[in-house]
């Protein structure tokens, strides 16, 4: 079981690497882990897009200092549950 959740936390790592809101994913492969657990808690609770772009925004205004710009939030929390609806797909269980 614990290779599954790997896969979905490596994949969901390389999400919050490619989006890398505080330009440092090249050379931190690991400075969002912070937020691996609590997304994938609230992805595997049901979360929707809306939940979840929140989530982001919090993070990014509370624990990284920064003020996004209106949409990017929501626009990382789309292309998330987008990765996460392909994964529990081709999981085949309907559960990442």
């Amino acid at each position: 079981m614990r290779s599954g959740t790997d896969i979905t936390e490596n994949g969901l790592r390389q999400l919050l690497n490619a989006w890398d809101p505080i330009g440092v994913a090249d050379e931190v492969q690991d400075e969002y882990d912070c937020m691996l657990a609590p997304l994938l808690q609230r992805l595997r609770g049901g979360a929707d897009r809306t939940e979840i772009g929140e989530f982001l925004r919090h993070e990014l205004e509370d624990h990284f200092g920064l003020t996004p710009l209106p949409s990017e939030p929501e626009a990382t929390a789309a292309r998330l549950m987008s990765w996460w609806t392909a994964a529990r797909t081709a999981d085949g269980t309907g559960c990442a």
